[in-house]
């Protein structure tokens, strides 16, 4: 069975992690399917937004710790980390990368490593029953997948402290109010709700998503008169594309604007 499933729902790509028996952990053969599937969708220019979500009932639980116990009666525990930080890295690179929209919809947990990779997704809906656990205090290993860097942006770094350095469960409730979930829904409706919004980033100006998206994670390192050179830049690339002169037609003719009617950005 592969670990990865992809599904088609118009110009969304649905991308699921496929090990509910494991709680959708990730081994570094899952993580490097993961990736290569993302690598693929980035170029696909008929699609125009990513919906990423768990089967059953989490996101993903993170590193496979039953491989990791595995590694360590081999006693090749290092060489392990070394593989699984690496295709986590270049996985979550991809979402990071993307050059659309990407919307994680969490079903349950999001643990360590799976809660890096929701956090790099630009939209994130979970069910009312949903965690998010940091994990790594638990196992006494040390935080990866860029949750370092995306706790103390999100947070600030007092809260990225507390939360690095204890075992706190967030609920989904408290995760919404910290502004690390966007949307909370009944685990029935996540679906169709995450879809509907994922939908909605389909429809609108893909290309400037992708430039904005890129801006944002910028601007954690530059400074104010970098980020303006970069935004220009992004600025005169998008008034190359069809979107933004088809905004303007739109706003001159007082209708509502079909981006989709021109060229579809990868």
């Amino acid at each position: 069975m592969e670990p990865i499933r992809i599904e088609r729902r118009g110009n969304v790509e649905v991308v699921t992690i496929d090990r509910p028996e494991r709680r959708n952990a990730l081994d570094v053969a899952s993580m490097r399917a993961l990736r290569t599937t993302l690598e693929t969708v980035a170029t696909d220019r008929a699609v125009r937004a990513v919906l990423l979500t768990g089967a059953g009932s989490a996101f993903s639980a993170g590193g496979d710790v039953g491989v990791m116990n595995e590694s360590l009666d081999r006693g090749d525990l290092p060489e392990l980390f070394h593989a699984l930080t690496g295709e986590m890295e270049r996985a979550i690179g991809e979402v990071l990368g993307m050059p659309k929209p990407v919307v994680a919809a969490l079903p349950g947990v999001a643990a360590g490593g799976g809660l890096s990779l929701a956090l790099a997704a630009d939209w994130r809906i979970a069910a009312e029953e949903a965690t998010l656990v940091p994990a790594f205090p638990s196992l006494g290993a040390v935080p990866d997948g860029g949750l370092t860097y995306f706790l103390p942006h999100y947070l600030g770094i007092g809260l990225a402290q507390e939360l690095l350095f204890s075992t706190t469960r967030l609920p989904a409730a408290r995760a919404r109010e910290l502004g690390l979930l966007h949307e909370i829904v009944p685990a029935a409706d996540l679906l169709r709700r995450a879809l509907e919004r994922t939908t909605e980033l389909a429809d609108g100006p893909t290309f400037a998503y992708g430039a904005t998206k890129r801006l944002l994670h910028a601007a954690f390192r530059e400074s104010a008169e970098s980020q303006m050179m970069l935004e220009r830049r992004a600025a005169v690339e998008a008034a190359r594309r069809e979107e933004l002169p088809e905004g303007i037609r739109a706003f001159r003719e007082k209708r509502k604007p079909n981006f989709r009617s021109g060229p579809k950005g990868a």
